[in-house]
This record gives structure tokens, sequence and C-alpha cells, in this order.
């Protein structure tokens, strides 16, 4: 079954997603066209607003999972980029990266708040708390 989902983030910098993927151990794939999925739309879920039945599958660039049969699609849309995937728990791709692909959309706040502290040269420190929640702490 297909349950394409948009993850709830917020892309504003490829570079920024691209050090969350490496972080994570996952892969970028550059100008890949289309990401792995069920690969067939049976309407038990509604679609991402804005997605049509026949875009489904198809993006500007894919992340590859290590563990996971299925990818997530980067897809530009309205100048800024969204991730969609398919997050029936067979594709594995929730197994991995939590509900809504919570481990990658902390990665990708840790990596941008990373990029604005060096652009105002402030001092970042990082720390990792029992429950796996990620807090940081900026200084001059």
């Amino acid at each position: 079954m297909s349950h394409i989902s948009k993850i709830e983030l917020e892309i504003q910098d490829l570079q920024v997603l691209r050090q969350a993927c490496a972080e994570l151990g996952l892969t970028f794939k550059e100008n890949q066209k289309t990401y792995r999925w069920y690969g067939k739309y049976v309407g038990d879920t509604p679609l991402p607003e804005g997605t049509k039945v026949e875009d489904l599958g198809k993006c500007d660039h894919a992340i590859r999972v290590p563990g996971a049969a299925y990818e997530i699609g980067v897809v530009q849309r309205n100048g800024r980029h969204i991730l969609l995937w398919d997050s029936w728990h067979a594709g594995g791709l929730e197994r991995v990266l939590g509900r809504n692909a919570g481990r990658l959309k902390q990665a990708y706040a840790v990596a941008r708040v990373r990029q604005q502290a060096a652009r105002g040269n402030y001092r970042l420190r990082r720390q990792q708390l029992a429950d796996g929640t990620i807090q940081l702490t900026l200084s001059r």
C-alpha cells in the first residue's frame, strides 16, 4: 500500500539538507529524478497538498536510506523544496528515521543552526541528551 506524505520540514538550503543526510549516514542523490516507493497509489490516504497522482515517485533529487526499501523524494515546488516519502512500514523509512522522519528533521535543524552560528561567529556547543534530543548552546 502507498502512504505518500509530505515530511513537515521547510527546506531552505539544499547544502544544509546534504549535511544532515551525511550526519545520519544517508545518501543525497543529486539530480536523481525518481524515488523508490510502493509504486502505485491506491487512494487509501490523501495526497500531500499540491501533489498529483501522476507526479508520485518523481523528484528533483532523492535521499537513499540504508536499510530501507524506499527513498525520500526531494521535490522543488514554488522556489522551495519539500520532502515526499511513502511511510508504509514495509518501506522501512519510518523505522530508520522515526515518525514523520523526526531524526532527519532534527539533523536538518542542527545543521541549519550550525551554518547560521558560523555566519555570526558564534561558538556552538552540542549535547545529546539521554532521550536522543540534541541540545544546542550558542555563545560568543
